[in-house]
This record gives structure tokens, sequence and C-alpha cells, in this order.
């Protein structure tokens, strides 16, 4: 029997300030201490920013939606070429305090599939399977913006996702602000970036009545970039996107999540990085006590790069103590992680990838499945994929898709073909 954390009208008990400390310390060393890499800020260009710079698609994404070094230091400028640019496209309305733009900037992506699988439930006809309305510009000549719409999410509106300010190179320095609802994991490997029609299993995983993973929430990310690293540290409220409490609160504890996140580029063909993540559920099962979660995650990731061929690590370790959230304390532990590998063949549009997810999740009292990968199947203690097919470019922004899945777990195989286009 899984439970829902609710929020609780009863006193909380704040947490003591020495083990909280401690906590936070091993986050500062966990990102501090690791290896550092360089990468940019992570912001997803639009199909709006080529008609803007009149330039291809490609300049940013190849093949799209992957970035390219251009596109991730274009978004990392805050959506222009430069961070120094002087405003462009915008109307002379005689008021020096107000870059107002002359069009605004709008796009629209739309994803399709037929799938087949084996698990008895026959050929899906998933079009359209997405459709999203994108904006993202300047605002001024440090503050930005973006966001998207799912207007059409597997057959219902999906509404806001990622929406957000972004202020950048403070005080004249390496230092960005990015402040609204993002997905945690986008300074490792950006979820909306992928080619695959399999997810990034370990940001989706939750465990337990826990609610916080590595994909939506709401907070504040700084981005410190001294080169050759990139220092991302994050709080945010640890309950993901849902809708706010009859309270009008978006935040259902008293308390806020951390994460940390160190990278850079060892060699020309090598880039590593750290995480740790902190963080803190409060709540209770129906009319019972008040009860609490503490979550820690760490993890490395890893970019491989050698002409053609590009591949991608990730391996995260979560603990929680009590994510059942019961007076009986039992701590879960979960490992997992994903390798990517994607080939691009000369001539820029066909592609071959594939992606193994697997994660583990064991729990000696807990006495139920707890791992949760919000990928259409039931809670359990693994889950564990397979995934490899090929891409066309049948032009820079409309792409199609074969991939052949494998649930290694279940035992079912899955058969998609798919196009998606932005434009």
């Amino acid at each position: 029997m899984s439970h829902s954390v609710c929020r609780s009208s009863a006193p909380r008990s704040q947490p003591p300030a020495a083990r909280y400390s401690q906590r936070l310390t091993t986050i500062a060393l966990a990102a501090f201490l690791s290896l550092p890499t360089v990468t940019q800020a992570e912001v997803t260009p639009i199909p709006a920013f080529a008609r803007k710079y009149k330039v291809s698609c490609r300049l940013c994404h190849n093949p799209a939606p992957t970035q390219t070094d251009f596109g991730g230091t274009f978004a990392g400028n805050g959506f222009r070429l430069t961070s120094d640019e002087a405003p462009r496209d915008t109307i002379d309305t005689g008021d020096s305090l107000l870059e107002l733009a002359a069009d605004l900037p709008l796009a629209i992506r739309l994803d399709g599939y037929v799938v087949g699988s084996t698990d008895g439930k026959g050929t899906d006809i998933q079009a359209p399977y997405n459709l999203k309305i994108l904006s993202g510009g300047t605002i001024s000549s440090k503050l930005s913006y973006y966001l998207y719409f799912f207007l059409f999410e597997r057959g219902e509106v999906g509404g806001i996702e990622d929406a957000y300010l972004y202020v950048n190179d403070i005080g004249g320095g390496p230092v960005d602000l990015i402040a609204g609802q993002f997905q945690v994991s986008d300074p490792m490997f950006k979820r909306e970036l992928r080619l695959e029609y399999d997810d990034y299993a370990i940001y989706r995983a939750r465990v337990g009545a826990q609610p916080a993973d590595l994909t939506y929430d709401r907070g504040v990310t700084g981005v410190i970039s001294p080169d050759p690293i990139t220092i991302s540290l994050t709080v945010v409220n640890g309950n993901g996107k849902g809708e706010a409490e009859p309270d009008r609160r978006l935040d259902n504890d008293a308390l806020k999540n951390f994460f940390g996140h160190v990278t850079g580029s060892v060699t020309p063909y090598l880039r590593l990085g750290a995480m740790a993540y902190f963080g803190r559920q409060e709540g209770q099962i129906g009319a019972g006590p008040e009860l609490k979660n503490d979550l820690f995650m760490i993890g490395a990731d890893a970019t491989v790069s050698l002409s053609e061929l590009e591949v991608n690590l990730q391996y995260i370790h979560r603990s929680d103590d009590n994510p059942t959230f019961t007076t009986d304390e039992n701590t879960a532990n979960t490992n997992g992680g994903f390798i990517e590998a994607i080939y691009r063949f000369p001539g820029e549009r066909w592609y071959a990838l594939g992606l193994w997810n697997y994660i583990y999740t064991s729990c000696g009292g807990c006495g139920l499945p707890l791992l949760d990968a919000r990928l259409g199947g039931p809670p359990g203690d693994r889950y564990h994929t397979l995934s490899g097919g090929a891409g066309y470019m049948v032009r820079r922004n409309v792409r199609l898709l074969g991939e052949l899945g494998w649930d290694i777990e279940q035992e079912d195989a899955r058969v998609v073909l798919g196009i998606s286009a932005a434009y």
C-alpha cells in the first residue's frame, strides 16, 4: 500500500541545527572537492532565435534538440551572441530604461510516435504526443526569460514546465542567477534535449512517499563560472511543480532542499562532474503524528567526446531514512544511473543512439516496493531498460526516429517510430 504525504496544520518541529548544518557542509565539500569541469549555463534555445539572427538551427543544435558548444554559450549569455551584445530588434520608445522587443519570440515543438510493444497492449498511435509553445529572449541588457507551455501532453493540457528569469553576468563577473521553475538535473544532462523516446530514469525516480526527485521544482540557482570550472548551487521547495495547497503555499512543508554541482573539462575529450543533494520532507500519514524523511544524494557525471561519438554517463547514490513516513524509520538506499551513446554520421543527417538505464532500491524493513520511475510501470525494487535506434534529419528542425527498447526487468520489448518538428 502506498502512502501520500499531506500538509499538517499541527506545529512543526524544527530540524536540529547541528545536523542540518552538517549535511549542508557535506554538500559543499562534495561539490568543491570534486574534479572540476566546464559547461555553459543550461537554458534551451528555440527556433525564434534562428529567425531573429537569421542563422541556421545547426548553429546551436546538431542534431536537434542536442546542443552544440556554441548553443551552450549562446544560452549562457542569456540568448545573446555575446554577453555585451547591444539591444537589437527593439522598439525605440524614447525611454532609456525600456528595451521592448519589436516582436514576441514564439516557437512550437510537435512530437508524434507510433509505439508497438509485447506487453499485450498492441500498437499505440501517439500523435500528437507532445505539443509545446515556447518563448524566450532578452528583457534588458542582463535580464532574460525562458518558458514553455505544454498545450498538449499525452492527451491533456500539461501546463507550464520550464518558466524562469535569467540574470547574466551579475556585477560584471562570471555569476548568473536563475529564478523560477526548472529541472534540478539541468546542470548535469537536460532531459528536454535528449534524442531518445526513452528517458533518463534516475532523474525521475521517486522513493516511497517522498515527493522530491531531480526533475521539475521551484527555486533559485546561482551559476558561478570561474574558468575552467562551472559551479551550480540550487535551493528548491523539494516537492515538485504541483498545485498550491489550500493556503496558497506551493511548498507543502517549512523546509527547503539544496543541490550543488561542479563540472569542467579535464581534457578536450573528457568532461567530469560531481553533484550532491540534501533535503528534508515533513508530513503525516492521515491523521497520525508528524513525521519526516531525510533525503541525501551524491553522484558523478561525465561526457566523453571522440570525434563523431559522444558518450554520456551518470551515477547517483540516494539515501532516504524514512521514505514511507512511518513511526518505524527504515532507511532505503537507491543506486543507479544511465549510459548514453550518440554517433553522428558524416553529412550531419543520420545518427545512431543507445541508452541503458539501471536503478535499484533496497530497504530491508519497508515491506513494500518503493521505487517509482514514473515511466508507466508499477513501483518495484529495480528498473532496468536498454534501448537503441537511429534518426534522420529531414530538415534542420524536423527529425525522424526509430527506436527499439527492451525492459530487462519486465521482459517486454517496444518499437517506436516517431517524428519531432520545431518551427
